[in-house]
C-alpha cells in the first residue's frame, strides 16, 4: 500500500489561468452553501481571531468549515492588515485555503485564498443585490476604490446587467483613476465617473451603493441616499447611525454573527439604537422564500455581511475542481513514504 501523501498547490495565477476567476461560479457556489448550511449539511465551528492592534484591527483569522456531502474539510487562514495600503503600498488582505478529504483526512489542495476571499465578498453582495435591489438599477456608487470595490462591481454587473454608470469616490483621485483604469476594459459598456474624492457625489442618485473601505468612521450620510436604493455594506463603521435607522429593511448574511462585530449595525445594536426585531432577516430567508425580498421601488434596503467561512470553502471547492479540469497547479508532497520506510542512516539526531 502506498504511503505517499501529496496535494495540489494552486497559485493565484494558476486559478486565473484555469478560469476560476468566475463570478457566476462564485455566486452559484455561495447560494448552494447557504442552502446546505440551512439544511445542516455543513459543519461550521467558531473561528479563531488573533488581533494584534485593536485600533487598526490588524489581525489573522483561522476559519474552518466542512462540506459533509462533498466530504471536504477546509480552512481559510487570512490576514487583514488595514494600514498596509497606506504604510507599504500593498494589499491589506492575504489568505491561504487548505482543503482536505475526510475519508483518510489527507490534504488535497493548498490554494492562494485572496482571490477566493474577495470573490466571496463580491458574490455575497451580488446575491443580495439580485434579491433586494431594483431590477432596473442603472447607477452604482462606490465609497472606496480598492480590491474589494473592484470585485464588488464585477459581481453587481453579473446580477444587474442594467447597470450603466459607475461613480467612485476614494481617498485620492489616483485611487479613483486606478479603479477606472482597471475596470473600464472589462466593462466597456459602463460609463465611469471619478468623483474627485467628494463622497457625496458618488452616492446621490445611485440605485446601488457600496462602501468598501477600512475606515472606522461614519463616511456615508443618510441625506445622500435616495428612495429605493440598495446599500451593500462591506467594511466596519462606514455609515452614520441615521443610515441604519432610515432603512425599510435590514438584511444580513447572518445576524447572530453580525451583532457581535464592529459594523455600523453592530454598534447600533450595542448602543440600543436597534434591537433584534429591527432586523428583517438573513439573506437565506429571502432566497428560500420564507421572507419577501424587495416589495416596491421606494424601499431603502440595507445589507450587511461579515463573511461566512463555509461559503469560502464552498467556492474554493469549485475553484479547485475547475483547476483540476484545466490541468493546472503543482503537485507537492508531504511525504513520499512513512518516516521509518526512509533511509534514515546518519540522518537521525539524538
Amino acid at each position: 500500500m502506498s504511503t505517499e501523501i501529496s496535494y495540489l498547490t494552486l497559485s493565484q495565477e494558476d486559478l486565473i489561468n484555469a478560469g476560476a476567476f468566475d463570478m457566476r461560479l462564485a455566486i452559484s457556489a455561495l447560494k448552494e452553501g447557504l442552502f446546505k448550511f440551512k439544511e445542516e449539511r455543513i459543519l461550521f465551528p467558531d473561528k479563531i481571531v488573533q488581533i494584534f492592534n485593536q485600533e487598526t484591527q490588524e489581525r489573522i483569522n483561522c476559519l474552518p468549515a466542512t462540506l459533509l456531502d462533498e466530504k471536504i474539510c477546509g480552512v481559510k487562514w487570512v490576514s487583514v492588515f488595514p494600514p498596509n495600503p497606506r504604510r507599504y503600498g500593498v494589499q491589506n488582505l492575504s489568505a491561504i485555503i487548505v482543503l482536505s478529504e475526510i475519508e483518510k483526512g489527507f490534504p488535497v489542495c493548498v490554494m492562494e485564498g485572496t482571490l477566493c476571499s474577495n470573490m466571496r465578498v463580491a458574490a455575497m453582495g451580488a446575491t443580495a443585490a439580485e434579491a433586494l435591489s431594483r431590477e432596473n438599477s442603472e447607477t452604482i456608487g462606490f465609497i472606496g476604490a480598492g480590491e474589494q470595490a473592484k470585485m464588488h462591481l464585477l459581481g453587481m454587473k453579473c446580477v444587474r446587467p442594467s447597470l450603466k454608470v459607475c461613480k467612485v469616490a476614494a481617498v485620492s483621485e489616483a485611487e479613483e483613476d486606478a479603479f477606472i483604469r482597471d475596470l473600464s476594459p472589462i466593462l466597456p459598456d459602463m460609463t465611469f465617473i471619478g468623483c474627485k474624492t467628494v463622497l457625496k457625489d458618488a452616492i446621490v442618485d445611485s440605485d446601488i451603493i457600496v462602501t468598501a473601505t477600512s475606515a472606522q468612521a461614519p463616511l456615508l450620510k443618510a441625506e445622500w441616499i435616495k428612495k429605493g436604493a440598495f446599500y451593500s455594506h462591506i467594511g466596519g463603521w462606514e455609515d452614520e447611525y441615521a443610515v441604519v435607522k432610515m432603512a425599510d429593511k435590514i438584511v444580513c448574511d447572518d445576524w447572530e454573527t453580525v451583532k457581535h462585530r464592529t459594523q455600523t449595525v453592530s454598534r447600533c445594536y450595542k448602543d440600543g439604537v436597534i434591537t433584534d426585531s429591527d432586523i428583517y432577516g438573513n439573506l437565506i430567508d429571502v432566497l428560500s422564500g420564507e421572507k419577501k425580498g424587495r416589495e416596491n421601488d421606494e424601499e431603502f434596503i440595507y445589507f450587511n455581511a461579515v463573511g461566512l467561512a463555509y461559503v469560502d470553502v464552498s467556492i474554493a471547492k469549485e475553484m479547485y475542481k475547475r483547476a483540476v479540469d484545466a490541468g493546472v497547479g503543482t503537485r507537492s508532497y508531504l511525504q513520499e513514504n512513512m518516516i521509518f520506510e526512509k533511509n534514515l542512516l546518519g540522518k537521525v539526531r539524538l
